[in-house]
């Protein structure tokens, strides 16, 4: 006996025409072109990458908070040589974490965790330089040493390199200043003839003087 509810027989024709495979293949309305993102690494290559959950020691309420899970990189800017840290949350890609790796830069195993470890940074992750606290926790105890010996690396690089930098800088002050001196020792060299001519001038004023004399 055929149903009489028209909501069921509805059902069963959608069922039907559902399974129903026609072939028919349907071109889009619209034609999306790809579009470039960037990310502001292009000029920098990755030499460390790990995934990781980070926290920042919040003053206010005396605690750690997380920050976001993703993934940590060391990048390494192609010209410059400068090494920073930059985290991202892995779903919505927020930066969680970025400052540069500097000489002064020491990371240390956070207390009863060989998995995590802390350090001071001056980050911008949110715009502005703010003094944090930070603490990264990894999958593996080996992941944690990797990040630690790497970071220790990186700023051991970058304090010879600011050596180096201080070492030019002073090479050329003195390199300015030996300049100097030599330009200093010429002066009573071209001085000398003015004064030759002055004691020339004086031994004719005398002669003139012992004739007019007699």
């Amino acid at each position: 006996m055929a149903s009489k509810d028209p909501e069921h027989r509805e059902e069963e024709e959608t069922a039907g025409a559902e399974d129903e495979d026609t072939g028919a293949q349907v071109a889009p309305i619209v034609k999306l072109e790809e579009v470039a993102v960037t990310t502001g690494e292009e000029d920098e290559e990755a030499i460390l990458d790990l995934k990781s959950k980070l926290y920042r020691f919040d003053k206010d309420s005396n605690q750690w908070k997380e920050r976001g899970a993703g993934t940590v990189k060391l990048l390494k800017h192609k010209e410059t040589g400068k090494v920073r840290l930059v985290m991202r949350q892995s779903k919505t890609l927020k930066i969680c974490a970025n400052h540069l790796v500097l000489p002064t830069m020491s990371v240390q195993e956070h207390a009863g965790n060989e998995k995590s470890c802390v350090w001071h940074a001056a980050d911008f992750a949110d715009g502005e330089l703010k003094n944090e606290l930070f603490c990264i926790r990894f999958g593996s105890i080996e992941n944690c040493k990797n990040f630690m010996e790497m970071v220790q690396e990186v700023a051991e690089s970058q304090s010879k390199k600011e050596e180096n930098k201080d070492a030019s800088t002073a090479a050329e002050l003195l390199e300015n200043l030996s300049v100097g001196n030599k330009q200093t020792e010429k002066k009573p060299k071209e001085e000398a003839p003015v004064a030759a001519k002055e004691s020339r001038k004086s031994d004719a004023e005398k002669k003139d003087e012992s004739a007019s004399s007699t």
